[in-house]
């Protein structure tokens, strides 16, 4: 049996390694375009140059897994095309190549390696009391912030979002905004209409909001959530309308039941772009076509979330729990106890992802 997974983050390393655990007999090649297994959790470090978030994929993927360097351009019928023309057959394919970002003129990227090694050199020139500004509002947008904060506290650094920290509970977003003030981050909540000088030309960008605002700025990050690649619907998959493929119950493609989807190109109800999101899911999909190998009916998939944890720092942090519908409880916790557990939760997602050992709460009936 020849199976194909494409993408190595965090569902598709989970995946390879749990089907490999699981289904002894099958040859598995995972295709990437780097050779690195990059902790998206921890793009903000890299950054900041508070940590690092690639580790070798020789040391997270089992040793009879075959790793590709290379990008795909089309799948389908059985077989995968690679950008250079060649070819590759599969029996069965996981599709987890997670999203892409598609950042404003001018800005440099937060949520993609590539984008984050830019921002990391580019900071490391600022002189001090350069201007960086990070444009999202969203927990992306508060730790990078945060990070250069703690990181380089000789910089000036302002968080631009429409609504600061809108996932969590009221409480939990003032105690986002007093952790963000003791590190001396201004916070804007405002939307950016567009960006003129440009960090990728040289010299101080002018930012320029909605309410006729303008802000000086050395270095602007872009720190919003993307899109999904378009391989899914490029290859005649049906997508929904952010172009994620629609899947089964069993998360297989409702077009291809040779090919499962996991992570955040799943079109699944209710599911937010997350590793916590992405780990159980890449497990499933691996447990499921064992279980049909093995002449077992597959399970449905069913996942429950109980919160969201973020770093302002490297002591200080949050801790939100939540119903696991995903709504935001009032409950939460701050301080130096949220930070260590936050750094625990992106420890055992790599340790999942690694020994494809990984546990999650069940769905809400």
């Amino acid at each position: 049996m020849r199976v194909v997974v494409v993408g190595a983050g965090y569902a598709g390393t989970v995946a390879a390694n749990r089907l490999a655990r699981k289904a002894k007999t099958a040859e598995i090649t995972v295709i990437n375009p780097r050779p690195d297994f990059v902790e998206r959790v921890r793009l903000h470090e890299q950054i900041a140059g508070t940590g690092t978030a690639a580790t070798p994929l020789t040391s997270m993927l089992r040793r009879r897994i075959t790793t590709r360097l290379d990008t795909v351009d089309k799948i389908g019928d059985g077989e995968v095309t690679f950008g250079g023309g060649s070819r590759l057959d599969f029996d069965y394919l996981f599709l987890t190549m997670g999203s892409t970002v598609t950042p404003l003129a001018g800005t440099l990227l937060v949520g993609t390696w590539e984008g984050a090694v830019r921002a990391r050199d580019a900071l490391a020139e600022l002189p001090r009391a350069g201007m960086v500004t990070v444009i999202g509002g969203g927990l992306t947008g508060i730790e990078t912030a945060a990070e250069i904060a703690f990181g380089r506290p000789d910089l000036q650094v302002t968080l631009v979002g429409r609504t600061i920290a809108a996932s969590l509970s009221k409480g939990a977003q003032e105690r986002v905004h007093t952790g963000l003030y003791r590190l001396g981050v201004e916070i804007i909540e405002d939307s950016v209409v567009h960006i003129d000088g440009g960090t990728e030309r040289g010299g101080a960008d002018t930012v320029c909001l909605q309410s006729n605002r303008q802000i000086a700025s050395d270095l602007t990050l872009w720190a919003v959530i993307g899109s999904v690649p378009g391989l899914a619907g490029h290859s005649g998959l049906q997508v929904d309308a952010e172009g994620r493929a629609t899947v089964d119950e069993y998360l297989r493609s409702v077009t291809d039941p040779r090919i499962f989807v996991a992570g955040d190109c799943a079109a699944v109800r209710g599911a937010r772009a997350a590793c916590a999101t992405a780990l159980p899911q890449g497990v499933h999909a691996a447990d499921t076509l064992a279980h049909m190998v093995e002449g077992r009916d597959p399970i449905p998939y069913s996942m429950g979330y109980a919160g969201q944890v973020l770093s302002l720092g490297r002591r200080d942090g949050l801790m939100q729990a939540s119903r696991r519908d995903d709504t935001a409880l009032r409950l939460f916790i701050g301080g130096r106890t949220a930070a260590v557990g936050k750094e625990r939760v992106c420890r055992y997602a790599k340790f999942g992802a690694r020994t494809a050992t990984y546990a999650w709460l069940r769905a809400p009936k």
